[in-house]
């Protein structure tokens, strides 16, 4: 399979290149012990930091590269050419979702504490959003901060946290005032009184990718802790979902890709009926069929990053992108894993771990339902 389009240029290729060789000399040989502990090494993620991979998106006086979205969808999909999905959300939770909060909203005392040492991998960062009863209803979480004289006090429970228990550095939103959207985020760092990991969540797939409860009882931060502006939290929030979108579409036709490629290479190698399964029609057919979907979701994938350089609304567009994507990556690896028979079905093969890890690509950053609702009401 080729995928070569107008994006592939010199540049891009060489940090594919770059991302290409640190999968392939510092994940792949080693990720399935990081299943079995449930986190990525912090030295592996400092690594990574060293590299320069950390600041893509960010100023360069702090260690970044200043590049834009297109750059910083080509370090999401070349990322996501890893077979072990938890190592992949580690990182883009770190760079695309979670860090993206201090780079548009901090003020520059913030940005000069923490941000040199979270492009260099030393700070390791979450944004705690989700709660038990509030995950793409944004407005519909409970935590609440109160002001204190020159303190703000948290309250609330954080649910699906990913790296919420390694996290160094967490984004915290909460309700500031009585309206739904009267939301503003906070900057709370690990050891912070009051707030301590409640439990670290067992999940079907990402297993190398630490998932947790948080819990803020009475934790008091400094009012310097108040990330951008009180009471608009809800709207940067909605801000930074675009870029989280846009790297989760990367991420599912990532696993596409891999998928396809692993499933043509056992195709044509597996006997049966009296011949490799390359030969039988259908098999060749469906696999050709999911192909040209991943190079058309991919070219619309790169579309909305192009939208977003060129300041338009990407809103409805990556809430497609998000949908689609989603949806698509369950059916590619699906049939892929069919189509690898028993086998497909064996732990520790790289078909059923991206099967495991491809089914949250629909439910994660946004439901497919949800998505599509903030498609159908921008018409």
């Amino acid at each position: 399979m080729s995928n070569a389009s107008i994006y592939d240029t010199p540049e891009y290729e060489a940090l594919r290149d770059q991302i290409g060789r640190f999968i392939a000399k510092e994940v792949e040989p080693h990720a399935a012990a990081w299943e079995e502990s449930g986190c990525v090494p912090r030295e592996v993620l400092q690594r990574m930091g060293q590299a320069g991979l950390f600041g893509l998106m960010y100023e360069e006086k702090y260690g970044g590269a200043d590049s834009d979205a297109m750059t910083n969808l080509v370090f999401a999909e070349a990322l996501s050419q890893s077979t072990f999905a938890g190592f992949i959300i580690t990182v883009l939770v770190h760079t695309d979702m979670a860090s993206p909060h201090l780079h548009h909203a901090g003020n520059v005392a913030q940005k000069d504490k923490y941000m040199k040492k979270v492009i260099a991998g030393e700070l390791i960062t979450a944004v705690g959003i989700t709660e038990p009863g509030a995950g793409s209803d944004v407005a519909g979480i409970r935590s609440t901060a109160k002001r204190d004289g020159d303190e703000w006090v948290l309250n609330g429970t954080k649910m699906f946290i990913t790296n919420g228990v390694h996290a160094d550095l967490y984004f915290v939103a909460a309700k500031t005032g009585p309206g739904k959207r009267d939301i503003s985020m906070f900057i709370v760092e690990k050891g912070t009184p009051g707030f301590t990991v409640g439990r670290a969540l067992k999940k079907t797939g990402w297993l190398s990718s630490d998932t947790a409860e948080l819990i803020f009882d009475n934790v008091r931060i400094p009012a310097w802790n108040l990330l951008g502006e009180e009471g608009k939290g809800f709207y940067s929030v909605m801000k930074n979902f675009q870029t989280e979108r846009i790297a989760l579409g990367a991420m599912a036709v990532g696993h596409c890709q891999q998928a396809l490629k692993l499933t043509l290479d056992h195709v044509r190698q597996r006997q049966a009926f009296g011949g490799p399964l390359w030969d039988q029609q259908v098999i060749r057919q469906r696999l050709a069929m999911l192909d040209a979907k991943t190079r058309a979701a991919r070219a619309f994938m790169y579309h909305c990053a192009w939208r977003v350089t060129q300041g338009h609304d990407i809103v409805q567009d990556v809430s497609m992108l998000k949908a689609l994507t989603g949806e698509l990556v369950n059916e590619v690896v699906q049939t892929c894993q069919q189509f690898h028979g028993g086998m497909g079905f064996i732990r520790e093969t790289a078909i059923e771990r991206l099967w495991r890890d491809a089914r949250v690509l629909a439910i994660g950053g946004g439901a497919t339902e949800v998505m599509l609702e903030e498609v159908a009401k921008r018409y």
